[in-house]
């Protein structure tokens, strides 16, 4: 099978620096909610996040949603469960 585009498959996509850019949010149907008052600081889901789209910001670590699959291993692997998983249509 062949694509329209050098880099295969229909996830891909070229930024303005010309990067290589792999956006998974749009199939995910879950989503990391962090709550900033039990996070500790540990960064163990930075450490274990697959996409690497975890980051600190001064009052705990949040996932970039546009790049965050959904695998949940940042909730499983929180020692303090600072971190849950919550279904896309809710909030």
């Amino acid at each position: 099978m062949e694509y329209e585009t050098k880099h295969p498959g229909p996830w891909l996509d070229i930024d303005s620096d010309s990067r290589l850019v792999v956006r998974v949010c749009e199939w995910r149907y879950q989503k990391p909610i962090v709550k900033t008052s039990k996070c500790c600081h540990c960064g163990t889901c930075y450490l274990f996040c697959p996409t690497g789209c975890i980051a600190s910001h001064g009052t705990g670590f949040v996932a970039d949603l546009e790049y965050c699959k959904g695998c949940g291993i940042c909730a499983r692997v929180c020692p303090v469960n600072a971190v849950r998983m919550v279904f896309e249509e809710s909030e």
